[in-house]
């Protein structure tokens, strides 16, 4: 079930759901809104020219509050708030359509996972012709929250808990790498 403003508000208030910074205004009626951190994060060329999910990826980060996303870029942002999710509560990442209407693709897996902490890394995408200006602290998605029917029994304690920043893959990482 989708939560509310009314049960994401009592959830705030019990703690039992951390959204850090956070304002009354971001709350909307069934869902929370996000905004763009300052923290990019670029690929970094390959001498093979060929990345590969069994080695590290390394990428360029730079800090900024404002960034310019080129026609054609892909780069990992981060978003300002840090989440921390009980066990019995998933949330799904939305890009804002306004921002999809010029253009830009945000993603991220499209999930967070029971018991996930840490700042959201989003993957963003500029399928225009333009150049699209970014600031960090703009709206930029949501976060709409759905109830589970029980507790996880596994909750999430993966290579990305408790990241900040822009946080590249770690797929190199996988168990199926070692």
């Amino acid at each position: 079930m989708i939560l509310s403003d009314k049960t994401i508000l009592k959830m705030l208030q019990d703690k039992t759901l951390r959204i850090e910074p956070l304002s009354e205004e971001q709350i909307q009626p069934a869902s929370v809104d996000i905004r763009l951190g300052n923290t990019f994060s670029i690929v970094d060329d390959t001498p093979s020219g060929v990345i590969t999910l069994e080695n590290e990826i390394k990428y360029k980060t730079i800090t900024t509050d404002t960034f310019l996303i080129m026609p054609g870029q892909f780069v990992l942002a981060t978003t300002m708030e840090y989440i921390e999710l009980p066990d019995n509560l998933t949330a799904f990442v939305e890009g804002r359509s306004s921002l999809g209407r010029m253009g830009l693709f945000i993603q991220n897996a499209g999930w967070v996972d029971p018991g996930f902490k840490g700042e959201i890394t989003l993957e963003l995408y500029n399928a225009n012709k333009c150049a699209i200006e970014l600031k960090a602290g703009r709206r930029v998605g949501q976060l709409v929250f759905a109830g589970m029917d029980e507790s996880a029994l596994n909750p999430y304690n993966g290579k990305y808990q408790g990241q900040k920043g822009a946080t590249g893959s770690r797929v190199f990482k996988d168990v199926e790498n070692r």
